[in-house]
Formats: structure tokens, sequence, C-alpha cells
């Protein structure tokens, strides 16, 4: 499995390698060892699921707040997403800043997303579909959000982004400079 950094401490890129023939490919999708060696000892809970049908969708940006945080494992399996993460650690030398990458089910590859990031995308394709790996469950309390555009993080989202898809609550989100500091105040590289 190949592995990726980012500017940005915390978030990995994994792409599993396949092994082809005449009749497709087999892959190992996750290692827990490889994951684990990478991104540190976080445990799995819940796989979730999600579907855009319409080319623009945009979904995010999400957070779970402590103590019910979750980190999420993404990879598209049908589609194609414009996938990011944005780091809301308050004491982090990187607040503010994002990371994205394209997934599709062709490259194979999967974002990590680890707590203290908030989480969003963009369906590339018609019937885009996600499927991702959370290390924690869902908690209707501590379920929070920030601006897909605000302005300060400026994530260059595909020119393809349709407003008009948000959900109402994701329209509701503040901008970086109106969040809480969900995320300590604890020193991060």
């Amino acid at each position: 499995m190949h592995t990726k950094s980012f500017g940005i401490a915390g978030p990995k890129l994994f792409q599993p390698r396949r092994f082809a023939d005449a009749r497709g490919y087999f892959c190992e999708t996750f290692r827990a060892d490889v994951f684990a060696a990478h991104c540190g000892p976080f445990d799995f809970v819940q796989d979730n699921e999600s579907l855009s049908e319409t080319v623009g969708t945009i979904r995010g940006l999400h957070f779970q707040t402590p103590p019910h945080v979750q980190g999420k494992l993404v990879r598209c399996t049908a589609g194609a997403i414009f996938d990011v993460a944005v780091d809301i650690r308050v004491a982090s030398s990187t607040y503010g800043q994002w990371v994205g990458e394209i997934l599709t089910p062709a490259n194979g590859m999967q974002m990590w997303v680890p707590p203290g990031f908030a989480h969003g995308f963009c369906s590339l394709e018609p019937n885009s579909v996600i499927a991702y790996k959370v290390t924690g469950y869902y908690n209707a309390a501590c379920d929070q959000g920030l601006a897909w555009d605000d302005p300060a993080i400026g994530i260059l989202w595909p020119d393809v982004a349709d407003r008009t898809t948000l959900s109402a609550k994701d329209r509701m989100h503040p901008v970086l400079a109106d969040l809480p500091a969900y995320f300590g105040t604890e020193r991060v590289a």
C-alpha cells in the first residue's frame, strides 16, 4: 500500500496495490497494521456510505466535537469526488489550511481525515458513492460544521461545485472566525 503525506500533519492518502489479471483485479483496501504505522492507534467502529446523484453536489464541511470525535477513512466506490480536509485544531501551525484530492474507483485512493479536521466533498460525476470508516459513532449533540465556502480558508472547489445542492444544515455552518475552539489548545506541529 502506497502512502502519501500532505503539508499538514494528520491527513494521509492511501493507495492500495492492485493485482490485475484477465478477470479484473484484487486489492487489500484496508490493513490495520499499515494504517496504525502511518496514522496511529485508531479503531474503526462503523462504516458509512453516501450517494450523490447530481454532479456538483457539495457535502460538508462536517466534524464531531469532543468527547465524540470521529476520524474518517474515505474512498469513492462509484463516480468521482473532490475530497477535502480542513485543519480546525486551534493550536496547530496549519490552522485553517486545507488539503484536497480527487478520489475515484479507478485510482483507488483513500483519504484519512483525522479528528480535529472538518471534512467535505464535491461530486464530480453523477451517482458518486463514497464509503468511509469512522472511529466514533454518530452523536447528534457533537455534530458540527464549517462553512464550505469560507474565503478565509480559500478551498479551490471544482468549477462544478453547486451551492444549491447544500443541505439546509450545511447552509447554516459558521465561518472559521466564528467557530468555537472545539479542538484544544495543545500545540500541534
